[in-house]
């Protein structure tokens, strides 16, 4: 097996149900546990209703792609051995992988949040990201932070 995932190796995704939309589908999946989809779903798009009502927008769809755009990290780091010595590497992050990163923080944020039923979490978690705000927002920029701290190391990305 390849180590990057080409094309053709990429599952392709069927639109959700309500909003025949890929990335609302991929969030149902990263929100799934142990296989249980309709739980998912109903969770994501009660949240995602909810983030539009208290935005004030009529599209939950808008909402939704604005926060993934405000939480989608530009870089990441990588550790890299040279010389007997370890360097975190700024690298790009491109595509596909930019996104599930975006959708990991966004649930992972909303998960941690304790006290209130998750579609509850993920809809504040939404409107977090949409305001540019909260804990996904914090970790992209946490991990730009890190990238630009070793900048000085990103001539070793070429070797």
């Amino acid at each position: 097996m390849p180590r990057k995932v080409t094309a053709s190796l990429q599952r392709q995704l069927n639109p959700d149900r309500k909003y025949q939309s890929i990335l609302v589908q991929r969030l149902i999946n990263k929100c799934m546990l142990d296989g249980k989809k309709l739980v998912a779903e109903r969770a994501v798009y009660s949240a995602l209703e909810a983030a539009a009502k208290k935005l004030g927008s009529e599209d939950p769809l808008e909402v939704f792609e604005k926060a993934l755009k405000n939480v989608s990290p530009n870089f990441e780091v990588k550790s890299r051995r040279v010389g007997g010595a370890n360097y975190q590497i700024p690298f790009p992050v491109e595509g596909h992988r930019r996104l599930h990163y975006a959708f990991s923080w966004i649930v992972q944020s909303a998960r941690a949040r304790k006290g209130i039923p998750f579609a509850q979490r993920l809809a504040l978690e939404i409107i977090d990201a949409h305001n540019e705000a909260g804990a996904a927002y914090k970790k992209k920029e946490d991990t730009h932070k890190m990238a630009e701290a070793n900048r000085a190391f990103a001539h070793f990305a070429r070797g």
